[in-house]
Parts: C-alpha cells; structure tokens; sequence
C-alpha cells in the first residue's frame, strides 16, 4: 500500500464488495431486459469494428447514478467515457458490457465488471483492485472478491468459494486468449497463438476478458495471456483471480497492464509468461 491509498478495514471492503455485486446485477438486468429488438452500433472508437452500442451507454449511466447515490466521494473510470476524480481514495473501474461484440450479435458470453480500485487508475501499475464483481446476465452467474476475502461463484441461489487449477503442465493445459481490434496487432496476437497452439491442451477465445479471468478464478481455464487490456476489462477479474489463489501478472512479472496481462496458477504462470512476453 503507498502513502497515498486508504486504510480500508475488512467491514469497509465488504461494503464495496457488496455494492459491486449489486449494482453489476442491476445494470446486468438492464442489458438484457432493455435490449432493444433490432439493437445497432451507436458509434465506434479505436477502430470500425470496435463498438459501442446505446445499451453500453445506458448501462455506464446506471453504474454511475448508482456509484454516486451510494460513494458520492469516490471516484470513477468507465469504459465509456465516464470519468470522476476520488476524495476518499477509492476509484471504481467500470466496464458497462465487457463483449460488446458478442453483446451485438446475441452470443451469450458478456459481462458487467466493477471495481472498486485504489491508487492512481490513469497510471498503468500504479492502481489496485480491492473489491470487485462481474456478473454474465445471462447464466445469472455473479464472480466476485474482496481484498483477503476469498473469491466466490453465485448461481442458482447458491455461494461457492473458488479455486484456481493445480495445473503446472502446460501440455495439458486450456488457455484463453483474446485480439485486439487494430488489424497489425491481430496479427501479430494471431501468430503468438499459432506458435502457442502446439505446446498446449488447447486455446479459447471467447470475447470478454472480464469472463476469461474470472473462468480461470473458477478452475474452467489453466491460463489466460492477452495484451491490449485497459483497466476496465481488468480491475475485477484480476482480484478475483489473486483471491482465489492465482497470480495475475504483466511484463518482467511486473503488475498487469496494456503490454501484457497473464493470468492463473502461480506454477502455471511460471511457464506460460516467458512464451508470452515479448
């Protein structure tokens, strides 16, 4: 902990905990209540195929109506463009719909993520999370952690504590990946994979970075690698991991950040992140 963050006792970071996880399923309920019939791409921003659709907006609204109501000290960092400096020294990152794609075309593996960080979240390796939530609206499963707490999987009316893989044999082991939008990038992502894609079990890539970490949290994957996250496709799931007994890490086994995030069991992470740093 720097000089800056706050001292936030147990209780405290349970509260956070517990609004994450409620506000991530109210907005969550709003995606897919309120999801027009003949939904289309409201705008785009890094690239043509990197969307936004008025459903990620009017979830980032939710998320922030609710964060001010019940935090109007903390500060906030969303996907699309919300933005609010902190006077108590906690952040929340917020991902209004982590897949928009897959959210586009109806493929069932989007989530909403939130965070409640501290330290500075505009300074890659300078933030961490401390409570975080990340709700698939539509298997109704809730993924979410508090600093020393543990992680845990809610569905179906029940609370299950989870587990990252023992897994340390990388022939053996399901990874997941993801492609950054920039068509040089992909490629270049795209050949990693096919270099990677002989020395493992085998690699998914399902669309939503916030998921991938959380079903390596949940002991569904070994392993997950990508470059090009920003914090919120990363502030949940990387807390989630750690607190279920994994290891998230970016280059030189340095915090994750934009270069590189890895994520899974510390043995595991031993080995995949030398292929994967470069």
């Amino acid at each position: 902990m720097t000089s800056t963050e706050p001292r936030l006792s147990t209780d405290e970071i349970a509260d956070l905990e517990t609004i994450a996880c409620t506000i991530a399923r109210e907005a969550g309920d709003l995606i897919v209540d309120e999801r027009p019939d003949h939904l289309g791409v409201a705008a785009t921003k890094s690239t043509e195929t990197d969307v936004v659709t008025i459903m990620d907006k009017r979830s980032e609204e939710l998320l922030r109506t609710r964060l001010e109501a019940a935090r109007p000290g903390d500060g906030l960092l969303g996907e699309e463009g919300a933005s609010k400096p902190s006077t108590t020294g906690v952040t929340w990152v917020v991902d209004p719909i982590d897949g928009t794609v897959n959210y586009l075309y109806q493929l069932p593996a989007y989530a909403v993520s939130v965070a409640a960080c501290v330290g500075d979240v505009h300074t890659e390796g300078a933030w961490r999370p401390v409570a975080g939530a990340v709700l698939n609206p539509v298997t109704d499963e809730l993924f979410h952690a508090g600093l020393g707490s543990g992680a845990f999987l809610d569905h179906a009316g029940r609370s299950s504590a989870i587990r990252v893989t023992a897994q340390g044999d990388l022939a053996m082991s399901l990874l997941a990946t993801g492609f950054g939008y920039d068509v040089d990038k992909r490629k270049r992502q795209a050949a990693l994979a096919a270099e990677l894609i002989g020395r493992v079990r085998d690699i998914r890539r399902a669309g939503s970075a916030a998921l991938d970490l959380c079903s390596v949290a949940a002991g569904r994957l070994d392993g997950y690698y990508e470059a090009g996250l920003n914090p919120w496709d990363l502030a949940a799931g990387w807390l989630i991991v750690t607190e279920a007994g994994g290891l998230v890490q970016g280059q030189a086994g340095g915090a994750p950040t934009s270069d590189l995030v890895v994520a899974g069991g510390t043995e595991h992470v031993a080995k995949l992140a030398p292929l994967v740093d470069r």
